[in-house]
Parts: C-alpha cells; structure tokens; sequence
C-alpha cells in the first residue's frame, strides 16, 4: 500500500475528506471547533461524554464517505509511543474506501516536540508490505494531506525520517527476497547501486578473497555454484579524518546447513540468515541519505552454504584472515566463520573507533530471549551501557550475554586453534560470541548483536505488519546521532 504525503501550509478540506485532528488526554475538543462543522462538532461532543476514555484514537462516521479521526496526545509521550500511534492509526485506516485525508496539524498542542513527524513515521513504517511477487498488483493508495501553520516536521526532520525509512525498506527487502533471486552474485550487484547515494562501495570476489587469505569465509561459500564475497561501503561524512565506525553484518543468503544439515521442516526461512547484512546495507543508506556527519563503514560477507562434491566437510582445518586456525565440526555453524574474517579485515583496514557486528546468528539466541530483546555480547561496558539506552528508546531492546575466558575451554580445539562449535553442550549463543571475539586482535571496541529472533516475525511487530522487521536500522541510526555527531 502506497503512502502519499503531502505538506501544505493551507489546505481547504473537501467535503468526504476523512479529517485528522488531535486533543489532549482530558478530550477538550473546544478549541477544534474551527476545523468543524456545527453539526459535527455537537455529534462528537456529545459521543465523547460516554466513550471510553482510554481508546488513543477515536472514530466516527460522519456519513457514508467521510470520517473524522480524533487522535488523542497523552502528557509525557515517549518517542515510540508517537510512532506506535501512528502504526496504530494505519490499522485503522487500511481497508477504508474513500483513500483522502486531511490532517490539521494546528491542532496538535506546540509544546508537543515534533509529535507529527513522528507520528507520520509510524504510519509509514507500518505500511511496508512486499508484494513483488503477486502477479496481482496492489495499487491502492493512501492520500494525507498535511495542512497547518503550525507544529510541521521542518526539512530537515522530513529528510531525516525519510532516510530511515528507505533504510529500512531497504533492509525489509533484502531480508524478503528469495534465494533463488537474492544469491550472493545478485547481492554484491546490487550493492553497486548505492554508489549513487554517495557511498564508496568496494567488491572483493572468490579470487580476490583467496589472495587474501579469507579462507574461513570461503569456506562456507565452496559448496555453492554462486560466488563469495567481501562487500566495504564507506561513507564519510566528515571533512577531516577520524576514525570511522564500522559495522559488520553475517551475509549468508541462503542457509542449508551444508553436510550439517538443517531439517527441512522450516528451512524455506533461511532466506533471512543475511539479515545482519541487510541491517548494514540499511544504516548506511541512511546515513547517506541524510548527509550524516560521522565518518563510518559497512562491511558484509556474502555467501550461500550448499552441499555438493566440493562443499566444506565436518572436520575440515580452515585457515582464517587473522592466521588463526580452525576446525570445522559443525558446517551449519557458518555463520561465525563469515564473520571471523570480516572482522579481522574491518579492523586491519579501518582501524575503525568501534566494531558492532549484526548476525542471525543462533538458534539458542531465541530459547533465551524469544523474539522481545537481541542478544548482546561485548568486551565494552561504555558500548553496551549506550546500545541498549538507544535500544529502549527506539523499540529495538537487547539484553547484554555474558562473556568470559572461562567459556574458551568449550571451544578450544585438539587439532586447531579452535574449533567453530561447542559439542560439550550448552551456553550456544556464549560460545559463538566467544569465538568471534578471538577475532579482534587490537582490543577494539566491539559489541556482537545476535539478532537471530528479531530479523523476522510470523506475526507482526508494532512498526512492521509480519515478515522482515528491519531490525538494526533505527537502532545504529539513534546510536550514530546520540553519541557520534
């Protein structure tokens, strides 16, 4: 479904324009009575005094084409609350006949900072659907006209809200493709088109990461006919040098869990084991987008675990980009051996401030914390303490994992440095973390996101109807602007 928005400083309401106004908590609709007619106004008035007072939006039909909406500002309202209402605003309206709206944007209280921006953002964000697919076309619109003097989004605000939502979008979309559309030679193609936002986008393939010394990624990648690939976008935004920040997302486009197979009850949704590159290809289109200034970088590995004659074995002895050794016992855990080299080379090259990694990582991540809060690894309390404050904020919550020497012991491998699995049993999602840590060899900050139960849901989130959620994007964006501009 299409959202237009159109900003106005006067717009005279046609006659079935379904109206958007806005009160306080206490429903004094008196100062609203310019936006009404008589009659409408004595026919809301009147509905209000038995309503049920703790209803955020209310609803009344006016006649067989028009509506009027009365959206209800509590005191204190939280940026989420702002946009949930928006979200909630869209349910309403999606199957309503006449597609027109007027919103008086006057009517909103001025000491209500950037509510209508805000607001705005909800409804578009819940609005995403993917539907490339359908051979039946969905062209139906939504037509909200923005008319007021006052209590607008200024420019910038509508750039900035326009940036995480075509970030976002775009995480949505990746994350929804097929595998037999979004395979890793697609993917890295793809990525060439954000050369026109402004990044500097950069491709290593198979014989390049084999120069390298990227044999722990390359590994994954052996048993598929597609290729394999190291992808950097840099964006700097800030004219003199400074260390960038980077972010690094696990890239496997489709997961069979090669000769470690997955059962295939539910494989069909191994499609979304590349949402934590999605989630970098996402920030850092918003990032362009809204010109940020911060110097950053995106780095993501893209691979697709198969099982033929040449894939990687059980027991196979790989040889990562840091030198370090290790011990294939388990190919379904993969997803570690993508990112060993990723960081190591983002930390190498870029000698980057900090480096969060984002990954579908676990299945163990979803026994502990469902599908309500990422899990969180880092050896940096001042990281963490400034991810999880902008997680809550932004609806995108994490719950900081232990990490400890102690949890070497499981991983530590006769034969190899290490070995990619814990086979003693237990503590899965501790172990993975631990395993990527022995990847920062400089003692960079770093914060690992497991975000495995919250890069897609069956059921919808409050800013998502069902499907890819877009997970990352919002919450690096906050972060960046936080604590880095």
């Amino acid at each position: 479904m299409h959202i237009n928005l159109n900003y106005s400083k006067k717009t005279a309401a046609k006659s079935n324009d379904n109206l958007i106004l806005f009160s306080d908590e206490k429903l004094n609709i008196g100062r609203l009575k310019k936006n009404l007619s008589d009659s409408e106004f004595t026919y809301i008035n009147e509905l209000l005094k038995n309503i049920d007072k703790k209803k955020r939006i209310f609803e009344f039909d006016i006649n067989s084409k028009k509506k009027i909406f009365l959206v209800i500002i509590r005191k204190n309202i939280k940026v989420s609350e702002k946009e949930n209402l928006g979200a909630d605003f869209f349910k309403l309206i999606t199957n309503s006949k006449n597609n027109k709206y007027l919103l008086i944007s006057d009517t909103i209280e001025e000491d209500n900072e950037n509510f209508l921006g805000h607001f705005l953002h909800g409804i578009k964000l819940k609005s995403y659907e993917f539907k490339k697919y359908k051979s039946k076309k969905d062209n139906k619109y939504i037509s909200v006209n923005i008319s007021g003097n006052k209590n607008q989004p200024s420019f910038k605000n509508q750039l900035r809200f326009k940036a995480l939502e075509e970030g976002s979008f775009l995480t949505r979309d990746l994350v929804s493709e097929p595998g037999n559309v979004l395979h890793p030679d697609e993917y890295a193609k793809r990525l060439t088109s954000l050369k026109k936002d402004g990044l500097k986008v950069t491709i290593f393939d198979k014989k390049k990461l084999k120069k390298l010394g990227m044999h722990s990624l390359l590994g994954v990648g052996m048993g598929s006919v597609r290729g394999s690939y190291l992808v950097t976008m840099e964006w700097n935004g800030l004219k003199k040098y400074s260390k960038p920040l980077a972010f690094v997302g696990k890239g496997v486009t489709f997961d069979t869990g090669g000769y470690s197979l997955k059962p295939a009850r539910f494989m069909e949704d191994m499609t979304y084991d590349m949402a934590g590159s999605a989630a970098v290809v996402g920030l850092m289109k918003t990032l362009a987008i809204r010109k940020a200034k911060v110097n950053a970088v995106g780095v993501v590995g893209l691979v697709e675990n198969m099982v033929s004659g040449n894939a990687q074995r059980p027991g196979d002895i790989v040889k990562s980009f840091s030198g370090k050794t290790i011990e294939v016992l388990n190919t379904d855990a993969e997803g570690r051996l993508v990112l060993a080299d990723a960081l190591t080379y983002t930390e190498k090259k870029f000698k980057p401030k900090f480096i969060i990694d984002l990954a579908t990582l676990t299945g163990a991540i979803i026994v502990s914390l469902g599908s309500e809060y990422a899990g969180l690894f880092s050896n940096n309390d001042d990281l963490s303490k400034k991810i999880i404050k902008v997680g809550e904020r932004v609806q995108e919550k994490l719950w900081r994992m232990p990490l400890h020497k102690n949890y070497d012991k499981l991983i530590n491998s006769k034969n190899a440095d290490m070995q990619n699995i814990n086979y003693v049993g237990g503590a899965g999602s501790t172990t993975a973390a631990q395993f990527l840590q022995r990847f920062i060899l400089n003692k960079t900050p770093w914060a690992h996101l497991d975000i495995a139960g919250m890069a897609f849901s069956k059921y919808g989130g409050s800013l998502n109807s069902g499907g890819a959620t877009g997970f990352g994007v919002k919450l690096l964006n906050e972060l960046i602007e936080e604590y880095y501009e």
